[in-house]
């Protein structure tokens, strides 16, 4: 049954500290989940969160560590000395343990890694701490069960039940040559249907997918959530098997980039959280809210050079917002599905046919809008010049808005950018003005003044 964390229960243990009561606060929670211990942690202050952790056992906090906020986390460590960082750190698998390490100060680093008691996780922890972010070697655990294909059933068995000791989770046993070369992967039901006398090369699957060390994270999300992997092997340039990337971790990156991406279309350009500084995060937000200042410059010296326009047809003014924020919207609904697409992996065709595709569908969204606008214009008793002025406007908007939102993400992505970029303020305040200006200049044509 999952504890209720609430605020008395948060007094408990609050009191309990200050009584300095370590059995009564054993008794409490020696039997939670890290998740829940986690978030008591990060609930606390700095002193009180420090004393529990110290007091708790390894086993309960070493989990706990990876569920608690990154800045906190960087706090209670730096309370923690390097043997004591060790402990919590032979408990973790070697892939949180890297990524509890890399977050160290570079001869912390040392000192913590020189703590840990046992040499071969402290060896595949360097190892990993090798590889850069944003690669499967960097993201990847070197706990794994693997057999070798000369293997008897009976030897296969016993190999692998030392091996499971290490993995938390058995999600997958992979099958390796004598110079541990991936060969392919083993059916926990084909192994216990074999016959004694038989070897693991009778019975394994040649057929397994797997990334390279190098591969980006993206590509490994793409080829876990296409096949509905729950683990997969990662191996090096020779094939030869490195370790392997879980479903939970491919979570947490599609989570942290899906966190990314919305910060972005809000026109935040850094990692942020509500409780952070004001200077941190004014300057997340302030270069969007810049771009977006000169956005507003620029449609106004717009406007100011057809102000004889807007004496003459007062109207126009009225209908001005509508045409930007009508640009704004499209693009970004446009960007937002193209960035939904390349994330995904499922933008496929040609550019001209996207291109057409675009423009068919903005041509019909236009014309109906265009139709309503034309009705409210004639409802109004407006010049029939003036409706069908914004109308025309209206449809030409929809298109453009479109294709730039369609295709800026492309051309971002295809630069190396991340096209998230596009699916904020960039489009909208860009749209905007290709709006105002598209808007003035149609009037002109239509109106002539």
């Amino acid at each position: 049954m999952a504890t209720e964390i609430n605020k008395k229960f948060i007094q408990n243990i609050e009191q309990l500290i200050k009584a300095n009561d370590e059995n009564a606060l054993m008794l409490l929670l020696t039997e939670e989940h890290p998740a829940d211990i986690a978030e008591i942690i990060d609930i606390l202050n700095l002193n009180d969160a420090t004393y529990l952790f110290k007091l708790l056992d390894s086993e309960q906090t070493a989990e706990a560590l990876m569920e608690i906020d990154e800045d906190d986390r960087e706090k209670i460590l730096q309370n923690l000395s390097a043997e004591e960082i060790a402990d919590e750190i032979d408990e973790l698998e070697t892939d949180d343990a890297a990524d509890i390490i890399a977050e160290l100060p570079q001869e912390r680093k040392k000192e913590v890694i020189s703590e840990i008691e046992d040499v071969d996780h402290a060896k595949d922890i360097v190892d990993l701490l090798q590889y850069d972010e944003g690669t499967a070697g960097s993201l990847m655990a070197k706990e794994l069960v693997k057999v070798k294909e000369t293997w008897g059933i009976p030897t296969c068995v016993k190999k692998m039940r030392s091996q499971a000791q290490e993995v938390t989770r058995v999600h997958s046993i992979y099958v390796v040559d004598g110079d541990n070369i991936l060969k392919g992967r083993l059916s926990l039901k084909d192994l216990l249907v074999a016959s004694e006398n038989s070897h693991i090369s009778d019975i394994y699957i040649p057929k397994v997918d797997s990334v390279n060390v190098n591969d980006p994270v993206e590509d490994v999300v793409r080829i876990m959530q296409k096949y509905d992997l729950e683990a997969i092997p990662v191996v090096d340039d020779a094939n030869n098997l490195q370790g392997r990337i879980t479903i939970d971790d491919i979570v947490d990156v599609i989570k942290e980039e899906a966190e990314k991406d919305y910060q972005m279309a809000a026109g935040i350009t850094d990692d942020v959280e509500a409780d952070d500084s004001i200077l941190e995060l004014s300057k997340a937000r302030l270069p969007w809210l810049v771009l977006g200042l000169l956005g507003g410059l620029g449609a106004a010296s717009i406007m100011g050079g057809f102000e004889n326009a807007l004496i003459k047809f007062p109207e126009l003014f009225f209908f001005t917002p509508l045409i930007a924020a009508m640009a704004g919207n499209v693009g970004v609904q446009s960007s937002a599905i193209i960035v939904q697409g390349l994330a995904n992996d499922n933008i496929k065709g040609s550019m001209f046919n996207r291109m057409l595709k675009e423009i068919g569908l903005s041509l019909v969204n236009g014309i109906i809008l265009a139709g309503l606008i034309f009705v409210f214009g004639m409802i109004l008793n407006y010049d029939i010049n003036i409706s069908i002025t914004i109308a025309i406007s209206l449809i030409i908007v929809i298109i453009i808005a479109a294709l730039v939102g369609t295709f800026v993400p492309l051309i971002l992505d295809k630069k190396g950018i991340d096209p998230a970029v596009a699916t904020g303020p960039f489009i909208t305040t860009s749209n905007d003005i290709f709006g105002i200006f598209i808007f003035f200049y149609i009037a002109k044509l239509i109106l002539g003044f």
